[in-house]
């Protein structure tokens, strides 16, 4: 499997030159190298604190979850539990992982 990665940033680039009023991110972090992933968030954090709504869909919950007003958790196709971020963090750990 083979990302372009360079291909993505450039659409999301062109998507952005628009102004849109929500943006759709599918699995952003995805095959990316740790440093890029960072990048990602920070970007992502950089454009919430500007006002842009977004619809995350992400595998990297801790991240994920961090910058979410709101967020779902989704196990086997169907909505398990809904809150805000930190909540959701909250309650993943105490029922995924015992904490």
């Amino acid at each position: 499997y083979w990302r372009d990665w360079s291909s993505d940033v450039c659409s999301s680039d062109l998507g952005l030159m628009i102004q849109p009023r929500l943006m759709l991110l599918d699995e952003p972090s995805l095959g990316l190298a740790p440093r890029f992933v960072q990048v990602v968030f920070e970007t992502l954090a950089m454009l919430k604190s500007e006002g842009l709504s977004m619809l995350v869909v992400e595998q990297n919950a801790a991240q994920a979850l961090a910058l979410a007003d709101h967020a779902y958790l989704l196990e086997l196709g169907r909505n398990r539990l809904e809150g805000t971020g930190p909540e959701l963090l909250a309650l993943a750990h105490h029922l995924y992982l015992g904490e």
